[in-house]
């Protein structure tokens, strides 16, 4: 008989090294916390794997012993933690790394279907973002393993646990930030609008858009498209509400009036539609750039917008679009900035833009600086999908700051105030044609 238990206890040892632990169910506790693969995990060492392997099922088509993949989420407390991942192989055995912190332990599966396989317990020193890394280490089939969920319970998970349980498309890209600049009382009907963005070296990270001159009815600024294309971005809403430019009637559409030297113009769609205008501009990390925007009433009941940009290498202001937007009255309204990224598989990495020498010019030709602005973020941020965001002041300058799982948080609609800089920009060539 004791033999016989002997033989039990080996097969349960042997059983559970390679994946068949407990059924975690989340009714069973209030913290148990589960975290889907597919809205918070990243390939950390090449982002092109992140489309193939980081679908709407989670972690799928993982197949190089090379590949890590990290999940990412946020504590309140810190303590021991309980680590557990629902999967799976297709066929066959796989062996897989798993770190978390500085401890490593290796786990083996040979579940043909959905299981949960507890990966140990760990301490959480320090409350903030924590990431569970896997690595593949050897398999026998194609893929090493599908895993839909990384489950967390004990001492850590008691305390409020953040990150993406939906809309994972915009949780994977980040929490875009703005910068709401308020207008003085003795400002007149504003004609001109003057922004400065330097991207710090090292926070031109791809998918980034560094809006400088928001308003009411459009937005301008620089962008990085890819590792070897950047460019300079101005684009105009239609009035009339739709995400495809092919339905905009032909007294809605935005009309292109002028395109400056190597400017594409053409319409976009997806989030509102209307006119878009780009110059492909290879800009730098350190250096500041200036941006001016002109709006201004025309004829039957439209308004006249106008981009140019400043780059010091070039020495000049240069346009980059003019078009009428119909149906529209009066100049330029509610001035923002923004920095937000729009592409999913470089959500894990921080970047960060300094806002600075805003200044805008009413009708009438007086200059006001703008040194006061609200610091406010997108829904991501607002339902605490993600929380690694922040804006303030530094070194006399606006800053605006995103994604990477950084652990400060800036509080929405903070007031900020940079000191002034007391004089107006050397735009006037451009503003007296």
């Amino acid at each position: 008989m004791s033999s016989i238990l002997l033989v039990i206890q080996i097969i349960l040892h042997v059983l559970n090294g390679y994946g068949y632990s407990r059924n975690l169910d989340p009714a069973d506790s209030d913290h148990i916390i589960v975290i889907p693969t597919a809205g918070n995990s990243w390939v950390i060492n090449d982002l092109s794997l992140n489309r193939t392997i980081i679908r709407s099922s989670g972690i799928t088509n993982w197949t190089d012993t090379s590949t890590r993949i990290r999940t990412y989420f946020k504590t309140e407390r810190a303590g021991e933690i309980d680590i557990s991942i629902r999967s799976r192989t297709i066929s066959g055995t796989s062996a897989i790394k798993c770190k978390f912190g500085t401890e490593e332990v290796i786990k083996h599966l040979s579940n043909n279907e959905f299981d949960t396989l507890q990966v140990g317990k760990f301490v959480i020193k320090t409350p903030g973002y924590q990431w569970i890394e896997l690595q593949g280490i050897s398999k026998t089939d194609d893929s090493f393993a599908e895993i839909t969920d990384v489950i967390i319970e004990g001492e850590a998970a008691e305390g409020k646990v953040y990150y993406v349980r939906d809309d994972f498309h915009f949780g994977r890209r980040g929490p875009s930030v703005h910068l709401r600049y308020d207008i003085p009382d003795q400002a007149g009907e504003i004609l001109w609008f003057y922004n400065e963005i330097t991207v710090p070296e090292g926070n031109d990270v791809t998918g980034s858009y560094f809006m400088a001159n928001g308003f009411s009815d459009g937005y301008f600024g620089i962008q990085v498209n890819s590792e070897t294309e950047r460019r300079i971005l101005f684009s105009v809403w239609s009035p009339y509400k739709t995400d495809n430019p092919g339905e905009i009637p032909d007294d809605y559409k935005i009309i292109l009036l002028d395109g400056g030297n190597d400017v594409v113009t053409g319409e976009f769609g997806n989030e509102g539609s209307g006119g878009q205008s780009f110059r492909r501009y290879f800009w730098k990390a350190g250096t500041t750039y200036g941006f001016l925007l002109k709006g201004e009433p025309s004829e039957n009941n439209s308004v006249d917008y106008t981009a140019y940009f400043f780059a010091p290498e070039r020495g000049e202001w240069e346009l980059i679009a003019s078009f009428r937007r119909p149906k529209t009255t009066g100049y330029l309204k509610n001035l923002y900035s923004f920095l937000e990224n729009f592409r999913t598989e470089t959500g894990s990495f921080t970047r960060m833009g300094y806002y600075s020498n805003q200044w805008i010019r009413d009708r009438s030709g007086k200059w006001f600086e703008l040194v006061n602005a609200r610091f406010t973020f997108d829904a991501t941020a607002r339902k605490e999908a993600r929380m690694d965001y922040a804006g303030g002041i530094e070194n006399g300058k606006f800053f605006l700051k995103n994604c990477g799982f950084f652990n400060e948080s800036t509080p929405a609609n903070i007031a900020l105030t940079r000191e002034p800089a007391g004089k107006p920009p050397e735009t006037y060539k451009i503003i007296q044609q």
